[in-house]
């Protein structure tokens, strides 16, 4: 189990690297309705990334993923050699896009929207961020696929997905935290956040990506080979 918590990390970690989901946390937290609309997007997000994982899973194990010899199906090096080329062709978009200084950051349009948002809204918005998200799918179907491999039991698949979920969620969970423990301190901090999202997050996201898609190439390249 500890070598399939290791390898489901780095998707964990791209998952919370999710800069408009952090951003849109922050102009939340910056309504009159913080607390209820904060609290609603994170169990949103959690429950999102668990129902996306728990279905991959289940689909994964149904195919199988080892042959007669036990040995990894040729599918699954196919699968990481798809997904590391979508995450390259991703990192590509972000670098591409990424705001230069003196640029202008846009915002989606849904994001101006919020301060009108119930919990209902809310949650319904985190679901879609997290498991609909095309960066967050190619993630947590990478994530799915390595605690598959892993041959675990049902139950050490709900543990080492329930960590998946975890990591995944401090992204969007770091501003609430801000919120509830700084006090009187937390706008000003949660603004410079905000900002610093907006401006800096897409290259950090390109690289992330990079990295990701460039290890993905080299197993699926290794075990074709």
């Amino acid at each position: 189990m500890g070598e399939a918590i290791g390898g489901i990390l780095p998707f964990a970690v791209g998952v919370a690297i999710s800069p408009f989901p952090i951003v849109g946390m922050v102009f939340m937290l910056l309504t009159p309705k913080a607390k209820p609309n904060g609290f609603s997007f994170l169990f949103g997000w959690i429950a999102g990334v668990a129902i996306a994982g728990t279905a991959f899973l289940v689909v994964l194990d149904a195919i199988g993923v080892s042959d007669d010899n036990d040995e990894p199906a040729t599918w699954t090096y196919w699968l990481k050699l798809a997904l590391g080329l979508a995450l390259l062709l991703l990192a590509v978009r972000q670098w591409r896009h990424r705001p230069h200084p003196g640029d202008e950051v846009s915002m989606p349009k849904w994001m101006s929207a919020l301060d009108g948002f119930t919990p209902a809204k809310s949650v319904g918005l985190a679901v879609l961020l997290s498991a609909v998200n095309p960066k967050n799918l190619i993630f947590v179907v990478g994530g799915a696929a390595v605690v598959v491999q892993a041959d675990l039991s049902v139950g050490d698949e709900v543990i080492v997905w329930a960590v998946f979920t975890l990591i995944a969620t401090i992204g969007v969970a770091a501003p609430l935290c801000i919120y509830l423990f700084l006090g009187s301190r937390a706008a000003a901090i949660l603004e410079g956040l905000k900002t610093w999202m907006a401006t800096n997050n897409t290259a950090v996201m390109a690289v992330l990506l990079l990295v990701i898609g460039v290890k993905l190439l080299g197993d699926a390249i290794g075990g074709l080979s």
